[in-house]
Formats: structure tokens, C-alpha cells, sequence
């Protein structure tokens, strides 16, 4: 069935799988080798839950499951979960909702989708447990660290209208950062770098190369040895923001990946990391109209 795609459940999305060919005897079989981080029995449980889905939307039962052969050549739906999830103390807001754009104003720690250990804890799940929004989708992500701005389309036909804008460079966005104050350091600076991953899969790191990365600096504020930072990045890419400050001995306030990798785990709520996603302007590709959206949230020196 093309383009089948069972209902959202509690704000949660189904996840797909596709079952090849193979050695398997049942299907429980193939889950367990396929997921190997989730127990046997939490698979027994989904599928007496009926959270297990065929490629029509109709459940598996545990019976089926367990018994040959393993169904191949065909997709698979579940419900993902993660249990014991520790609950996030700070809140989302939405600042704009329309037919087809929601804008919400992000808090720090609060990632944006589920991904490893968050699930529900995510500003896509809550706000589709809240609103109702079960199309709902984010078309641009900020880090969970950082806080402000994200917008959504609340209709997957416009989605790719807004997407193509950030692709295209054509989003004006502006962040503010506190990091230290160094007098020697001429401001305005343009930093252009090329940025790819560092040996560890949480960072990345400048390297030679043509720049792929692009972002202006200049200073709001001095306050001591900090300083209010406003950056404009022309370019997106990942932790695009935190990479360049800390090529100019500027690591960014309570950074917990740049200059030094904290254990994971060891999540400080009274320190978040000192960035923010405060402004975000734009020409709507649906309406026509000029779009400027600013965070109610503020940094501490």
C-alpha cells in the first residue's frame, strides 16, 4: 500500500523496519537479532499490546510472531518507547500558530524530536499530545542544549516549502551566546571554516579545506571577563556555532562538548549552556508574507 502510514499513537509516530530475506524463524526472531538493545520480552509485550503493525496497519499478534515462517519482502510498523524516562522540568512555548506554520520558542534540554534515551520529553511529542497535531513535523532542529526559536509546518503538503528555505540559505537567523571577553581579539570577526566530525560521534571540529562553514561575530555587551555575543550564521551545519567560538578561544558559557566532553548523563539544569536561537526572519513560501519571530528568553552572564 504506497504511502501507507499507520496513526500516530499518544504523539508518538510509528517507526518502520523492513523484513529482507533471512535466516529467521519468526518474526520475533528477526526483532531480537534487529534490535538487539530491546529484551525479548518487551517485544512480547508490544505485540500483546497490539503495537505491532504489518504493512496494511493490522496488528501482529504474539501467536503469529512466534510461529514460522518470518514474513519477508514486506514493511513492518511499531511503536517505540523508552521506559522510565525522566521527566524535563522547563516547558515550551508557542509563540505563532497558523493553517500551516507553528513557531515555538524552545527551552534549554529539551530536545526537539525523539532520539536514544528521549521520547515523550520532546518538544515534537508533547506538542502533538497537546494540540492534536498528529502531521505536525519540525523543519529545522536546533541542539537540546540550546534554547529558542524552532518552527514546525503543521501540514505535510507546505513542509517542503519551508524546508527549502533553510536548505537555500534564504532564513535570516540570529543567535546570541555568552563566552569570554578577549580585548585582543578585533571585532566584528568573520569566521569561514571547513567543519566536519571529530573522532567522537557527539563532536566536530575545524579541518583544511575549502570553508564550509560560515558565521558573523560581533559583541552586544561586556560584562567583567564575558562578553554578549550576537552570531549570524550564513550556513547551517552541525554545531556550527559552538565549532567556530572555540576556534577563537571563545568556548561558549557551561558548554558541555566544547573544549571538554562531559560524561554522558551528567545534565546540570541550573547551568545550561549559554546560546540561544533568538530571532528568525524569513519571506513565507506559502503566504507571501515578511516572517520576523524573536525569543522571550534570555541569557545569564
Amino acid at each position: 500500500m504506497s504511502g501507507f502510514r499507520p496513526p500516530t499513537r499518544h504523539g508518538v509516530g510509528p517507526s518502520c523496519v523492513g523484513l529482507p530475506a533471512g535466516p529467521w524463524p519468526t518474526l520475533l526472531d528477526f526483532l531480537a537479532e534487529r534490535f538487539p538493545g530491546v529484551a525479548w520480552q518487551t517485544w512480547q509485550q508490544r505485540l500483546t499490546r497490539g503495537d505491532v503493525l504489518d504493512a496494511c496497519g493490522q496488528p501482529i499478534s504474539l501467536a503469529a510472531a512466534s510461529q514460522p515462517p518470518c514474513p519477508t519482502h514486506t514493511r513492518l510498523y511499531y511503536y517505540r518507547e523508552v521506559p522510565n524516562e525522566a521527566p524535563i522540568p522547563f516547558e515550551e512555548v508557542v509563540l505563532h500558530r497558523d493553517e500551516h506554520l507553528l513557531v515555538v520558542d524552545k527551552p534549554h534540554f529539551l530536545p526537539v524530536v525523539p532520539s536514544g534515551g528521549y521520547l515523550a520529553e520532546t518538544v515534537l511529542v508533547r506538542l502533538k499530545r497537546k494540540l492534536g497535531l498528529d502531521d505536525l513535523a519540525p523543519i529545522h532542529r536546533i541542539d537540546r542544549d540550546t534554547a529558542g526559536l524552532v518552527l514546525f509546518a503543521t501540514q505535510s503538503a507546505s513542509r517542503a516549502a519551508y524546508s527549502a528555505l533553510f536548505r537555500q540559505h534564504q532564513v535570516h537567523k540570529i543567535y546570541h551566546a555568552i563566552a569570554p571577553w578577549r580585548a585582543d581579539l578585533p571585532m566584528p570577526q568573520l569566521r569561514q571554516s571547513r567543519i566536519q566530525p571529530a573522532g567522537h560521534f557527539m563532536l566536530q571540529q575545524e579541518v583544511p579545506g575549502e570553508p564550509n562553514a560560515i558565521t558573523h561575530i560581533r559583541v552586544l555587551q561586556v560584562r567583567g571577563a564575558l562578553a554578549r555575543y550576537e552570531l549570524r550564521p550564513v550556513t547551517g551545519q552541525r554545531h556550527q556555532l559552538r565549532v567556530h567560538m572555540l576556534a577563537l578561544g571563545l568556548p561558549l558559557l557551561n558548554d558541555g562538548l566544547y573544549p571538554t566532553l562531559t560524561p554522558e548523563g551528567q545534565v546540570d539544569h541550573a547551568h545550561p549552556l549559554q546560546l540561544l536561537a533568538r530571532e528568525l526572519a524569513f519571506t513565507d513560501p506559502v503566504t507571501g508574507q515578511a516572517r520576523h519571530f524573536v525569543s522571550q528568553r534570555q541569557l545569564m552572564f
